[in-house]
């Protein structure tokens, strides 16, 4: 998530009481999670194992609870709860919304898009050129949907992520600031809901089709020109490629990478990523040539066990 200014570090330090070490001419451009970071971001980390990931990570300024070693361009602002200031900036770039408008006064319709009447369209809410929004749809904040895409009937684009801290306390939930961009001419189905990403973007890829009831998790990337059957969920940060077919039912977990030409068949699991070109089949999903040699072996096993069990007993 890009900051709505640009934040001296020394700012934020005296704001928080935060302790300041490395760079104090650092400057604040974004903030976001480790996976997401550029140079000029924010992170936050707060268990001693993920210290180096984040430090080397490409983000300029991390929110840590204990001093360590890190390069001189970088700073470090030390605090008991990195979480909850960095939490707390993003509350206070990006507040939450609570509008009681269908449609906000602050969203954009192209002249040329039709929405339905009951549809709710959320603050900075984005609509492009000839796109349909079908009845009962909502719009959530900041998303963004492109020319010709088409958003059925009771669809929810940019709802929360599911994303909680825990804490001794029970689960605190984090602010969602990230958006959801539909790109164009993407079909999205009826009944099926996309979040929006924690800081960073969910993004569905150009030319995308999904059926109903599908579920997409914060801050997924779908490529081009794939097709989503019925009831397939994703889980979030996952990464599909372009022209991929995930079949009904199709489970992905989060933060997998997904390659280009995919096919997954009805029903599979996926826990692991898959390259380009692959098919798979089965839970735990496998190659498909590996899986039907497997349960064909599968099927000989009664006749095996049969024939073990004969030579026993004419011992």
């Amino acid at each position: 998530m890009k900051l709505s200014r640009h934040i001296p570090v020394t700012e934020i330090s005296e704001k928080y009481g935060l302790r300041l070490l490395g760079n104090h001419n650092q400057l604040a451009f974004g903030i976001n999670e480790i996976h997401k970071v550029v140079e000029g971001d924010i992170t936050f980390v707060d268990a001693e194992k993920y210290y180096s990931k984040s430090i080397q990570s490409n983000a300029s300024i991390i929110l840590i609870n204990k001093e360590a070693d890190f390069p001189e361009h970088k700073t470090l602002l030390i605090c008991d709860n990195p979480f909850e200031v960095y939490n707390s900036i993003i509350l206070e770039n990006r507040p939450e919304s609570h509008e009681t408008e269908k449609i906000s006064q602050s969203a954009f319709i192209h002249p040329t898009a039709i929405v339905h009447n009951t549809a709710v369209i959320g603050a900075y809410a984005v609509i492009g050129p000839y796109a349909k929004i079908e009845a009962n749809v909502i719009i959530s904040e900041f998303s963004v949907i492109g020319a010709h895409s088409c958003i059925q009937a009771g669809a929810i684009i940019g709802s929360d992520a599911f994303y909680y801290k825990k804490t001794n306390k029970g689960f605190i939930k984090w602010r969602s600031a990230g958006r959801t961009i539909i790109q164009n001419h993407v079909e999205i189905g009826a009944g099926s809901t996309i979040n929006k990403g924690v800081s960073g973007d969910t993004i569905i890829g150009e030319g995308t089709k999904i059926d109903c009831q599908v579920h997409i998790g914060h801050g997924v990337v779908v490529g081009k020109n794939c097709l989503f059957a019925a009831q397939v969920g994703i889980g979030g940060k996952t990464i599909i490629g372009d022209n991929v077919v995930l079949y009904g039912k199709v489970g992905l977990t989060q933060n997998l990478t997904i390659g280009n030409n995919v096919v997954v068949l009805a029903a599979s699991g996926v826990s692991k990523d898959i390259p380009d070109g692959k098919t798979y089949f089965g839970a735990p999903a496998e190659e498909i040539s590996i899986k039907y040699r497997e349960l064909a072996s599968l099927r000989q096993l009664p006749k095996i066990i049969k024939e073990m069990q004969k030579n026993r007993s004419g011992e």
